[in-house]
């Protein structure tokens, strides 16, 4: 019997008189004779020295090699960039953040075509990583696996567990005058303990879970903890496995559908995910070629409860989720009530439900995970808004929130800088709707995070007591009544932009309104007098991003083709 050939890109360069130098360039790495008849995989690595999120993934990497190689291909580590959101957070870094992602998936598309892989595993640990590393997958629709590193495990504080928001939260009660200098030191020393994403259901182990449940990992490797063991025989599983997908004729994107898009969703509205998720699930569905909107998260939500006390808005962290069953025990849990799709295809070669029939159910006694019948809410927590101020669609987390309705007068600023030093003078009170604008895709640019503001108001005891709406975006970590996503951005004209001191929002989740009281004719006038604010980046890679990236309501992604 004649072994299959599973070259479907490298043999251009393998074979052939013409591509001695192509192959001479391939042996001064290690290739031989033999590995030019076998697949060539590429090992993407997200391996980075800036952040405990990634600071593993080069031994991870090794592993998915190694298991590529048994698997029978040839495998080639390389590697793209990290932007660490918790350092990059606060400050002027945060304008890269989010563009990171469109970096790294464009670097990874970039060296799998130029080098004609075959299959690719590709590792990621921070924020933008997952996704990106989906982006590009999908992009390419070669067979690949995708790994997370893993969460960190909780830092410990006078017997307490506490995390990297512990630290941001913590800058709020200082500021406030409830703690002093050493506990603030002792909190900066004790939040990050290793490696590791950061622990609560935050952007990193959102995505995590929402790529298992998408298909595209193997089954439980979302919430193996970063320095558990396991978690280097998952990377040799990955590695293993894209052989087998090459030789299944498995693509991406007979895995990434429309069901598995839902799956997805519903996985991250049980949990309690960032409201990072829905632009990163829309700009991932961009890649794979999929049609999910913002109405599309809308119908999930409606009929999947939240069910997960998971930070930030409960106690726990992903690490307890591991002990007590993971991602998986709560799929399981989720198929049994007919809200998953079981018959969506997944990177092991069998279907969702083929998977979780192997999987063990949540604990007896634990309390992580609540009954079906007893959520803490009877829809997922990620809603969508719109109203006239935002016509294409805000964004606004629900988690642990007593109400569902504000109305408060508008405090309007232009940079988070300037709302950082009102909230610090005291200038913001209860019932206040505080506005952050000009921080959109474009006008950011770059879309940065709030998690510096949302501590500061969480750590002085506003909390639920002041509305935050932006046309940036929160950190998973976030929580509190924030708004985001606002669509159109200020930005582009949109009425966002044309807010004035003292205006009235009101903020309706339960009518998934957000309006302000403003005649027609005002509104017109106040479009017609607006000017549109020049660039702040002319040069470099913030000025492309601004002039390339669509709106957060179609996933802030810079391959958008309109005519």
């Amino acid at each position: 019997m004649v072994k299959k050939d599973m070259r479907i890109r490298s043999k251009v360069i393998s074979e052939g008189v013409n591509r001695v130098p192509n192959r001479s360039m391939l042996r001064a790495v290690g290739f031989k004779d033999e590995d030019f008849k076998k697949p060539m995989i590429g090992i993407a690595s997200t391996w980075s020295e800036v952040t405990p999120c990634n600071i593993h993934i080069d031994q991870l990497a090794v592993q998915a090699k190694a298991g590529a190689k048994d698997g029978g291909g040839a495998p080639m580590i390389f590697n793209t960039i990290t932007v660490s959101d918790g350092i990059s957070m606060g400050h002027e870094g945060m304008f890269y953040s989010l563009p990171s992602r469109e970096v790294i998936a464009d670097s990874i598309e970039t060296v799998a075509n130029a080098e004609r892989l075959d299959g690719v595993v590709a590792i990621g640990g921070c924020d933008k990583t997952t996704p990106a590393c989906v982006m590009a997958i999908a992009r390419m629709n070669i067979p690949s696996v995708y790994v997370y590193g893993g969460t960190i495990q909780p830092g410990k504080l006078d017997g307490k567990d506490i995390d990297i928001v512990s630290s941001f939260e913590a800058v709020g009660q200082y500021q406030e005058g409830l703690i002093d200098d050493e506990q603030l030191y002792k909190v900066e020393c004790n939040a990050c303990p290793g490696a590791g994403a950061c622990g609560g259901m935050y952007t990193a182990n959102t995505m995590a879970a929402a790529v298992e449940a998408l298909g595209m990992s193997i089954p439980g490797s979302s919430s193996t903890p970063a320095i558990n063991e396991y978690k280097e025989s998952e990377c040799r599983q990955a590695g293993e496995l894209v052989v087998s997908l090459l030789e299944k004729e498995i693509y991406p994107r007979d895995i990434m559908t429309k069901e598995a898009f839902e799956n997805a969703i519903t996985v991250v509205m049980a949990l309690g995910g960032s409201t990072n998720a829905i632009l990163h699930l829309l700009a991932m569905a961009h890649s794979a070629e999929v049609d999910l909107t913002l109405d599309d998260f809308e119908r999930v939500r409606e009929k999947v409860p939240h069910l997960a006390d998971l930070k930030p808005s409960g106690k726990y962290v992903m690490q307890d989720l591991y002990e007590v069953g993971g991602v998986p025990a709560v799929m399981k849990l989720l198929l049994e009530q007919g809200i998953l799709h079981g018959d969506c295809l997944t990177v092991t070669g069998k279907t969702v439900a083929e998977n979780l029939e192997l999987a063990s159910p949540l604990k007896e006694g634990q309390d992580i995970i609540r009954p079906f019948n007893e959520p803490f809410k009877k829809t997922g927590p990620l809603v969508v808004l719109k109203g006239n101020l935002a016509p294409d669609g805000a964004v606004a987390k629900m988690s642990g929130q007593k109400i569902s309705r504000f109305e408060g007068p508008a405090r309007v600023f232009d940079s988070e800088d300037d709302a950082a030093k009102a909230i610090e003078e005291n200038k913001i009170k209860e019932g206040d709707v505080l506005v952050i604008r000009h921080v959109g895709p474009k006008g950011g640019p770059g879309m940065p995070e709030m998690l510096s503001i949302t501590a500061m108001i969480v750590g002085r005891g506003l909390g639920g007591k002041v509305a935050l709406m932006t046309d940036g975006r929160f950190s998973g970590g976030s929580h509190g009544f924030v708004i985001g996503h606002v669509s159109p951005e200020a930005h582009v004209g949109g009425p966002i932009g044309l807010l004035k001191e003292g205006d009235t929002i009101t903020i309706d989740s339960d009518s998934q309104e957000i309006n302000f009281n403003i005649s027609e004719s005002e509104l017109e006038q106040r479009a017609k007098a607006w000017i549109k604010p020049a660039p702040k980046y002319t040069k470099g890679m913030l000025s492309k991003y601004s002039r390339l990236v669509s709106s957060s309501s179609k996933g802030a992604v810079t391959d958008l083709y309109e005519e």
